[in-house]
């Protein structure tokens, strides 16, 4: 098992930034996928970017050239830069670690973290 704790969530005005951490409780297994998704109210949960063991990273159309994802292996977490915020960006922000053993894959979900772009 493993515990996902985020943070960096909050209330920004349009076209501020925000940094999301989500932090793994123990080291992560050698071939995974660790990254964001969000969802806002009434809508279905959708990636907004997520990152690979080997670097690889993947965006979602709508974050493309404001959002940055990055990693810290030694710490086993990642980070999610977002600016030029606005209002479409509002959500709940979720971490999700896919990691892939011999025997099949693992998926695990952090509590979610609120941010809010308002002026």
């Amino acid at each position: 098992q493993v515990q996902l704790v985020e943070s960096g969530g909050g209330l920004v005005q349009p076209g501020g930034s925000l940094r999301l951490s989500c932090a793994a409780s123990r080291n992560i297994f050698r071939i995974y996928v660790m990254g964001w998704y969000r969802q806002a109210p009434g809508t279905q949960r959708e990636l907004v970017a997520h990152i690979t063991n080997d670097g690889t990273t993947t965006y979602a159309d709508s974050v493309k050239g404001r959002f940055t994802i990055s990693g810290d292996n030694a710490k086993n977490t990642v980070y999610l830069q977002m600016n030029s915020l606005n209002s479409e960006d509002t959500a709940v922000y979720y971490c999700n670690l896919k990691e892939f053993m011999a025997y099949g894959q693992s998926t695990y979900w952090g509590q979610g973290t609120q941010v809010t772009i308002s002026s």
